[in-house]
């Protein structure tokens, strides 16, 4: 496995990549006409992940009249993802080797699952999950998920020209950023830069 790098911050260069989402679409990030919100997650079906994709699926078109494409990596293989992800309006891309999490320093840690801040929002979404898997309306996770259990979340946008503009590193797993707060950094992200006097 690959050093763990240090985290991006504003103002890090990512270099071009294109990335292949699980239904087998070309994601270029940085995009050429946009921003783009990268979002680090957890395994294919965790219920925490799904309680914050249900928020932003609910204002996507909101995000994309921002200018904002959203990009979600899960470190589950992409045949694991499918069934999970079918329908979500925005690119899923699998990275079961977690490349992409080494890279932009992403980590797993305890910290997670045991911070007392992540107690009401796991419970809340265990408990949305199990009534939607009940209703057959979401499939089951594995109950060995690959990567296992124990990842945090981690944000960041991305300008056109592969500058981070804002990044966010969660301290544990509900730890991510509102669609409120990645719109604010949308729009200062298009604000003019005025130059120094």
């Amino acid at each position: 496995m690959a050093p763990r790098r240090r985290p991006l911050t504003a103002g890090s260069v990512v270099s071009p990549r294109t990335l292949t989402a699980v239904t087998g679409e070309a994601v270029p990030v940085p995009a050429p006409d946009r921003l783009v919100h990268l979002q680090f997650r957890r395994f294919a079906g965790c219920p925490v992940c799904n309680l914050h994709l249900r928020s932003v699926v609910r204002r996507h078109e909101e995000i994309e009249a921002a200018g904002v494409r959203e990009v979600v990596v899960f470190h589950s293989p992409a045949r694991e993802l499918r069934e999970h992800v079918a329908g979500l309006p925005f690119a899923v891309v699998a990275d079961p080797a977690k490349e992409l999490y080494t890279e932009f320093g992403v980590e797993a840690s305890p910290r997670a699952l045991l911070s007392p801040r992540a107690w009401g929002p796991v419970l809340r979404a265990v408990l949305r999950s199990s009534w939607t898997i009940l209703r057959g309306r979401e499939h089951r996770p594995s109950s060995r998920p690959h990567g296992g259990r124990l990842g945090l979340p981690a944000d960041f946008l991305i300008a056109a020209d592969g500058r981070v503009v804002a990044a966010k590193y969660g301290e544990h797993v509900y730890d991510q950023w509102p669609v409120d707060e990645l719109l604010a950094s949308a729009r200062g992200a298009a604000r003019p830069r005025t130059a120094p006097r």
